[in-house]
């Protein structure tokens, strides 16, 4: 069955991950993603973590592979009349039109809506910013610790408690989050575009995206506007929605809710006598004497590893999870199961793992469908499509409005 998006084509000027990533995942389900470069490259390109390995591989940007894989790349000067001009005859044989310019430097280009739409009335023109197109910090540059983590309160909520330190988030959780926010209003832009023969405009960013991912949270400070407050281990609603260092130096997540709940976790640590102890007989004298309760289940969780702990949850049926690190997630029955590292197949260096969309299809060909693209590897073909001569393009090439890897 062919692929939801092949009939789409995607014209991308963007940097970094957020946006990027929306593109990759339309690449996956099956658009063509032009992404338009600067001469000088995407400036995530060669500033990722390198992977630790040696052989073919070694060397290769997997960081910037896996927001760009299966694309095409332009590299084409927007600051010149005839580079602008180019981008245009793009966009008008284009169905989605994706950008995380400020709004002033979409205008200073033609990039914003109405240059855009005049030239493609039915086009879907979608943009990512920090903190939106309105409002006094429209301009304002953003990243995802800075717009998503800090500015939204994620970071503060995320506190161990009233004294513990601001967390630090690992690259591009925000960034991924927003793509998704990005994603799902491209694809409601392109069946309303079908259904009207209109375009649309769609907008969204670092700022309000973290602002929904704590919606449960700001349904209530939203009406109340007063602070939350940020719970130590030592000082949680009950001891079963807690976690726990085990005696392997490896974490475990409890989230077992129910009124049973109590007796469960006294059976998987062999402990019914906590069940006599009158600190603890019901949820209130638990609640008060929480920090004691922490820290004995602590001693008794630190004597055996986190795996030998998980099957005695288990057994005693307890909603509970480990905490994994990054490369046992990678090597995890359940992730392979589920297919979230499919290979991709690299025409120079070989086979490689890469990270799947966080959605599947029944009998849909989806997923990723080739590496990242080379800095302006597809600039002559691209501009050959437009109906331009090969003595026109090595024109441009001369004049540094193009580039061509």
């Amino acid at each position: 069955m062919s692929a939801p998006l092949e009939d789409v084509t995607i014209i991308e000027i963007d940097n970094y991950m957020a946006a990027p990533s929306a593109a990759a995942i339309l690449a996956d389900l099956g658009a063509r993603v032009i992404k338009v470069e600067p001469l000088t490259g995407d400036p995530m390109r060669g500033i990722g973590r390198p992977a630790k390995i040696e052989g073919d591989l070694k060397g290769y940007d997997f960081g910037f592979d896996v927001d760009n894989r299966g694309k095409q790349s332009i590299a084409v000067a927007l600051d010149t009349p005839e580079g602008a001009k180019l981008v245009a005859q793009l966009v008008a044989h284009a169905q989605v039109f994706v950008c995380n310019l400020l709004p002033h430097r979409q205008a200073r280009f033609g990039l914003d809506p109405d240059s855009l739409m005049a030239i493609n009335p039915t086009l879907v023109h979608a943009t990512l910013t920090g903190y939106g197109s309105d409002g006094p910090d429209a301009l304002r540059p953003g990243y995802d610790v800075t717009a998503f983590f800090g500015r939204s309160g994620l970071y503060d909520a995320m506190r161990d408690g009233d004294d513990g330190e601001v967390p630090m988030a690992r690259p591009a959780q925000g960034d991924h989050t927003t793509g998704l926010a990005l994603l799902a209003g491209v694809l409601a832009a392109l069946r309303q575009a079908e259904r009207s023969g209109e375009g649309q405009v769609v907008e969204t960013s670092l700022y309000e995206s973290a602002i929904w991912t704590q919606a449960s949270d700001f349904g209530v400070t939203a009406v109340d506007r007063a602070p939350v407050r940020r719970r130590a281990r030592h000082q949680m609603l009950t001891p079963v929605a807690n976690r726990y260092p085990c005696g392997d130096g490896k974490w475990v997540v409890l989230n077992t809710l129910g009124g049973n709940a109590f007796e469960l976790l006294c059976e998987a640590v062999d402990r019914p006598d906590w069940l006599e102890d009158e600190r603890f007989v019901d949820g209130g004298s638990r609640y008060r004497n929480m920090e004691a309760l922490v820290t004995m289940i602590d001693e008794v969780l630190l004597t055996k590893s986190r795996d030998e702990w998980g099957k005695l949850f288990d057994a005693a049926k307890l909603v509970w999870g480990p905490v994994l690190t990054l490369d046992e997630v990678s090597n995890d029955p359940q992730a392979e199961a589920i297919d979230m590292f499919p290979e991709i197949e690299h025409p120079r260096l070989g086979r490689y793992r890469s990270v799947r969309a966080p959605m599947r299809f029944r009998d849909v060909d989806v997923g990723p469908r080739g590496p990242a693209p080379e800095l302006g590897q597809h600039t002559r073909e691209v501009l050959q499509q437009l109906g331009m001569t090969d003595e026109q393009i090595d024109s441009l090439l001369q004049q540094g409005v193009i580039g061509a890897g």
